[in-house]
């Protein structure tokens, strides 16, 4: 597979003052092979200056390839993502929090694999690899572990960091996808459907993490741990359908 472009695809909800820090990372990531980065930023109803602060990143960068789609309302980040991949006209596609908890510079890392034929879909571990942890909750590494046991034991796979942010997909796999989860059900959603896409090869590689607190902006709540279960069971053993 000759890859050209990376569309790297960020979901933004009330993310202001990092935004333009983690473009800025982006921009100076040279990825592998000369491939080219078009960066596709669907802000999600954001209720501060998101919007404006992006608007000025992309009037102040006019030589980079970066996209604004607004969401009249906040809708959830499933949501954004759908949109973005609608938009994405990249031969693979990567997912990439607004916030500054995974670094750019690993692109590499996931792209690895597919660039070298092995891969379709590869996830960035958080749990695996000699990579830079933040030391933060432990009640939240328990439930991740969780939920990404109880994923591999429906969907049959092995992975250590189901709920990961960094998953990268050839894009053509993932428009054919069918999703419907509009919020935080989208990483359970997509890791069972992508599970059973027929002849799929996923890889695994490890990465670093730099999460944040509560005080933050960290967003994820102990409600979307439960909505995460429900998904797992609800998208492996009841709503089987992958395709659109």
């Amino acid at each position: 597979m000759k890859i050209e472009k990376l569309s790297i695809l960020i979901p933004v909800y009330n993310e202001a003052e990092t935004i333009p820090v983690i473009l800025e990372k982006i921009i100076e990531v040279e990825l592998t092979g000369g491939i080219k980065k078009e960066i596709i930023i669907v802000n999600d109803g954001s209720t501060d200056k998101s919007e404006d602060v992006t608007n000025e990143y992309i009037d102040s960068h006019i030589d980079q390839d970066i996209k604004l789609f607004n969401q009249e309302t906040n809708q959830g980040k499933g949501a954004a993502i759908q949109k973005g991949i609608e938009l994405a006209t990249g031969d693979l596609l990567i997912i990439q929090d607004a916030d500054l908890e995974y670094d750019p510079n690993e692109y590499n890392k996931l792209l690895k694999p597919v660039i070298n034929g092995f891969a379709d879909v590869v996830y960035g571990s958080r749990f695996m690899g000699g990579s830079p942890h933040r030391i933060l909750f432990f009640w939240h590494s328990i439930g991740n572990k969780f939920l990404t046991f109880l994923s591999n034991l429906f969907s049959n796979l092995n992975l250590t960091d189901m709920e990961t942010c960094y998953k990268l997909f050839r894009t053509d796999i993932l428009k054919k996808i069918l999703l419907k989860e509009k919020r935080f059900g989208f990483e359970p959603e997509i890791t069972s459907k992508i599970s059973r896409y027929p002849n799929i090869r996923i890889y695994e590689v490890g990465i670093s993490y730099y999460g944040r607190v509560y005080k933050e902006g960290k967003k994820i709540k102990a409600i979307d741990g439960f909505k995460a279960i429900f998904c797992i069971l609800k998208y492996n053993l009841f709503d089987r359908k992958v395709l659109k």
